[in-house]
């Protein structure tokens, strides 16, 4: 119960357990629902391998640490190692394309922030990153025109294209590869749109792009 692991196409795939490269701000009525200011250049954090979990099994969030509130972002398998790459190099370094739920306790990192402290204990737990199986990369013509969307108790919450992006995959992977190397089995997490809001116990979730995946699943609040 609860054990992650990589999978491409539903197969498992040869690929170890990485660290999540996540982006924060990268959809702009994102960025004006949180009343944040657009960024000059990608906000860049990271979730730890212990983070991962199967998108498809139960959500379990503590209610002692306040609103949850789900993110739905388009997520990016990586199988080459990439250390100041170029866009080319970032591209052909893409396994798989899912999706993900990036989990944060939201009054926790308001707390945090307000005191200028790291994000990391309402964005870095146990399970932080519920995950989807990935779908090939040759299968989708164009990377920069995926639509994905989110539903809540069969309400859509959240609905994206890449397109609407403001920094693309393949930059946001070079711009990443500047600062640190990406290595086989990392997980780029490439930012959620608006929509975003809190789980409740008992809610029913639907992740999709259309035509391509579509995973459901429930959450227990304790």
């Amino acid at each position: 119960m609860g054990s992650y692991n990589h999978k491409i196409d539903s197969s498992d795939a040869a690929l170890p357990l990485g660290k999540i490269v996540c982006i924060g701000r990268n959809f702009a009525e994102h960025v004006r629902e949180l009343k944040n200011k657009i960024p000059d250049e990608p906000i860049l954090f990271l979730k730890p391998s212990t983070s991962l979990f199967p998108l498809s099994e139960q959500i379990t969030i503590y209610k002692s640490f306040g609103k949850c509130h789900f993110e739905t972002e388009l997520s990016v398998l990586i199988d080459k190692k990439l250390t100041g790459c170029s866009k080319r190099e970032a591209l052909n370094a893409i396994a798989g394309i899912g999706l993900s739920l990036d989990l944060t306790y939201r009054d926790l990192q308001a707390e945090l922030k307000s005191q200028g402290l790291p994000w990391e204990k309402a964005k870095a737990f146990d399970n932080a990153c519920p995950t989807s199986t990935f779908i090939s990369a040759d299968k989708f013509y164009d990377l920069d025109n995926i639509c994905f969307k989110m539903y809540k108790n069969g309400q859509m919450q959240q609905s994206a294209n890449t397109s609407n992006m403001i920094w693309k995959i393949a930059e946001l992977m070079c711009y990443a590869s500047r600062f640190f190397t990406l290595l086989p089995g990392d997980i780029f997490l490439t930012g959620t749109p608006s929509g975003v809001g809190s789980l409740q116990n008992n809610d029913k979730l639907l992740v999709e792009i259309p035509g391509f995946l579509d995973v459901s699943t429930t959450v227990a609040v304790k």
